[in-house]
């Protein structure tokens, strides 16, 4: 009886220890999870996470890496190790305690062969025009991810901040009708894990680094969906934020070190969102911490990209998900806001290893010498500040705030159309302007039909400002059927459902199903407006010439060597005859124009052309 009791016992313990075994297995995370033989960056940083693996001494026994150096952490329950890969095939290794007490195996570690072609990743540039997708709220492709017991936001689709629902799958599924619009680029608000208790739909407060959101699809289907997207012609852009993480991240639990985060300990501390201060030569230094180490919101934590580690870790991940999943470009949320000498080493890295690639930063302000500043190639960067950037591309929010005072202002000395010349006349101030992206809304501002107070003019005046002028055109989904929010700013309301993404929707725009008239008249402009400009290289790379705004008329010609189109934006509510002769320097010797794009009626004699109405008008030569 005894010896039996004893057996009996010694299997329960074996039971219980390998339990405990593979529980604590289970908890390990590491990052990167895999990488890539022949890369650039042939050294990188994994960071493991478990219980006391700081504690223990870990190796390598491989020809295929060099474990060049162990790091503790702050934390005993993270090591950081330095490994130099040195072969040249695909495989994998172990990471191994050196001195295990039986709990922890060795970890495979996985190298993977690039794909072909991944090195040469072209980004996108003046010929694209990029189509922005809020993915919550464009299209449910797949309902069976609706929603997960384990993740806390479900799904509530009549809640404006709730999700509702909109996948990979639903993008996916409508990757046709983005092309046939004449987009050549997707942007889409972040896609990583949001695991937070409300309003998780944005995806502005990161989970899991490495890990899409169930919700939108996998890893997998997002690879997939870049993949379909580059073979009809569509480029891919991924939001990322290196700026701030969501309070749910894993690692708040349990940070790596004391200075993982800004303002870890201690009371609640917000940024100022003063930018000036980041330039200011009269700022004092807590003006400028206040701005940079303040937290966004008190449910996204200010990473401080100051520890190296961090900077480490951001800087690989997204190397890691360019290669991984084959995307064209970055769009950085927040970029003045994180470490200005990690932004610099962080665009720098990647441009290294991918040169092709395009990156474009949010800097929201009116103001192009902010805007200019964190540019490649910006000399009083370089010489007055000795911050050295590679950043491609920025936002052109100057332009975009221009826009909205020149459509909705009374024409005055320095009101309406004025308000576009007198921005695009600061150009001088950067390095490269047309690597501007140019854009009359996004998914944090006011629609544009809502903004011009649902004129219909105005809002095809503003679309063929964003589509002819330099630099990169960005349309936000929805803005083809005039989707607008009149009596409200929220933007759980200014991210509504695209109609027809999901069953059962009475109205459907993928089809036509359901629109008004002037719907589908808006959705057949932008379609006719955004094919043309894609066939038109003129547009594309052109120089700009631009006549100061006389009696409510703004003319522009964008021209090369072989082509000259005309633009023209008339706010005039009865006929006007616009002297042609004022532009003699762009049309002397030109032939007799083709109208391709005009929103009221007009006509075009040797000296005059006589505009009936308000409108945007092209003209081809």
């Amino acid at each position: 009886m005894i010896s039996r009791a004893l057996h009996i016992l010694y299997i329960c313990l074996l039971v219980t220890a390998m339990t405990d075994l593979a529980a604590q297995q289970q908890e390990l995370i590491v990052e990167p999870p895999y990488w890539w033989v022949g890369m650039e960056m042939d050294t990188i940083q994994i960071m493991i996470h478990g219980p006391q693996v700081g504690q223990r001494s870990w190796s390598i026994s491989s020809d295929k890496v060099d474990l060049l150096e162990q790091h503790k952490a702050d934390s005993d329950n993270y090591v950081f190790l330095d490994v130099a890969l040195v072969a040249s095939a695909p495989g994998s290794f172990d990471i191994c305690p050196t001195a295990s007490d039986g709990q922890l195996d060795c970890i495979s570690y996985e190298l993977r062969a690039r794909r072909a072609g991944a090195a040469e990743i072209q980004g996108f540039d003046q010929s694209d025009a990029l189509y922005l997708i809020t993915p919550d709220r464009f299209a449910n492709g797949d309902p069976r991810n609706d929603e997960f017991a384990d993740m806390a936001d479900s799904l509530h689709r009549a809640e404006p901040y709730g999700r509702h629902g909109g996948d990979i799958a639903g993008i996916t599924e409508h990757l046709d009708y983005i092309g046939e619009m004449g987009f050549t680029a997707i942007w889409l608000n972040p896609v990583l894990e949001n695991d937070m208790p409300h309003a998780s739909y944005h995806g502005y407060a990161t989970t899991d680094y490495y890990r899409v959101d169930p919700r939108y699809g996998s890893n997998d289907e997002y690879r997939d969906m870049v993949s379909q997207a580059r073979n009809m012609g569509i480029k891919v852009i991924m939001d990322q934020i290196a700026n701030h993480c969501g309070s749910e991240h894993w690692w708040m639990r349990d940070p790596p070190f004391e200075d993982w985060l800004n303002h870890q300990t201690g009371p609640y501390q917000q940024t100022s969102h003063r930018k000036a201060t980041l330039l200011d030569p009269y700022r004092s230094q807590i003006d400028r911490t206040t701005m940079t180490d303040g937290w966004f919101v008190p449910t996204m934590p200010d990473l401080n990209q100051r520890n190296p580690y961090m900077a480490r870790y951001l800087i690989q991940n997204s190397i890691w998900w360019i290669e991984d999943s084959g995307i064209s470009g970055i769009r950085q949320d927040t970029y003045s806001y994180p470490d200005r000498d990690f932004m610099g080493r962080w665009t720098c890295a990647i441009y290294k290893e991918y040169p092709g690639f395009t990156i474009v930063g949010e800097e929201w302000t009116d103001d192009p010498s902010t805007i200019a500043f964190w540019m490649r190639d910006n000399k009083i960067a370089r010489d007055k500040f000795d911050f050295h950037s590679c950043l491609s591309h920025q936002m052109d929010f100057p332009v975009c705030m221009s826009m909205h005072a020149a459509l909705t202002e009374d024409e005055g000395w320095n009101t309406g159309l004025i308000q576009i010349y007198e921005t695009l006349a600061q150009d001088h101030l950067y390095p490269h302007p047309a690597d501007l992206v140019i854009f009359p809304d996004n998914h944090d501002m006011t629609r544009i039909f809502t903004k011009v107070n649902e004129d219909y003019t105005s809002y095809q005046m503003a679309l063929v400002l964003t589509a002819t002028l330099r630099g990169v055109p960005q349309v936000y989904y929805g803005t083809e059927i005039l989707m607008s929010h009149p009596g409200t700013e929220s933007h759980g309301v200014i991210r509504s459902d695209f109609p027809g993404g999901w069953r059962g929707d009475s109205r459907d725009a993928f089809s036509g199903k359901g629109l008004s008239e002037t719907e589908s008249t808006a959705q057949e402009w932008v379609r006719q407006l955004f094919t043309w400009r894609k066939s038109h290289p003129t547009i594309h790379h052109g120089q700009l010439m631009h006549y100061v705004p006389k009696d409510g008329v703004y003319v522009y010609f964008r021209y090369d060597d072989d082509h000259t189109v005309m633009v023209v934006i008339n706010k005039n509510e009865e006929p006007y005859s616009l002297d042609l002769n004022r532009f003699s320097e762009r049309l002397a010797s030109q032939g007799t124009p083709e109208i391709v794009i005009q929103s009221a009626s007009c006509t075009v004699g040797a000296d005059h052309m006589i505009l009936d109405g308000p409108g945007a008008y092209i003209l081809e030569y």
